[in-house]
């Protein structure tokens, strides 16, 4: 239960993995209009 137990977040951090119990942040998606710039405005 410690930084050789592969299924702690400890664990995971030595190793450099993750999983459930050490999750990625999540990035939020920029929407569609953003990304290619359209012009709504007439």
């Amino acid at each position: 239960m410690g930084k050789g137990d592969v299924k702690t977040k400890r664990g995971k951090i030595n190793r450099g993995t993750y999983g459930v119990r050490r999750r990625r942040k999540i990035r939020k998606r920029r929407p569609v209009e953003e990304q290619v710039s359209v012009d709504t405005k007439k």
